[in-house]
């Protein structure tokens, strides 16, 4: 039997320390639970994520920024899926996560849901945002 599943982000571009303090500002909740840098001399840069650990809406997320170059980026085909208590939260939430980012669907009625929104946050994080 598994222990745990996280949901794990992996950055090329040193983000990973400045996204984990962005998504645990953006929730009431939000704690960083483990963040540990590279040392000089181990295989990323030093000062950079070799293994972290955030909490938002009860999700615990694993972030690293990895220190071998690859030629994929994030997708919006794996998102954080948010459920949103109030049209006052979710208009917080995709205003925050959009800037420097961008809608893939804007705010909006879809017919599955009164109120939804998917998009990417400035570190190219998908997040889909509905109200609940």
């Amino acid at each position: 039997m598994a222990h745990s599943i996280y949901p794990f982000l992996m950055f090329q571009k040193r983000d990973a320390e400045e996204a984990m303090n962005f998504y645990v500002s953006l929730f009431s909740d939000g704690k960083v639970l483990e963040l540990v840098h590279f040392a000089k001399g181990e295989q990323g840069a030093e000062g950079s994520v070799k293994t972290g650990v955030l909490s938002i809406a009860g999700q615990a997320i694993r972030v690293f920024d990895s220190p071998v170059k690859h030629a994929f980026e994030f997708t919006p085909s794996n998102s954080l899926f948010v459920e949103c208590e109030s049209e006052t939260e979710i208009d917080r939430l995709a205003g925050a996560l959009t800037e420097g980012g961008k809608f893939l669907m804007p705010l909006g009625d879809y017919g599955f849901s009164r109120r939804f929104a998917w998009l990417n946050d400035r570190f190219g994080v998908s997040w889909q945002l509905n109200l609940k």
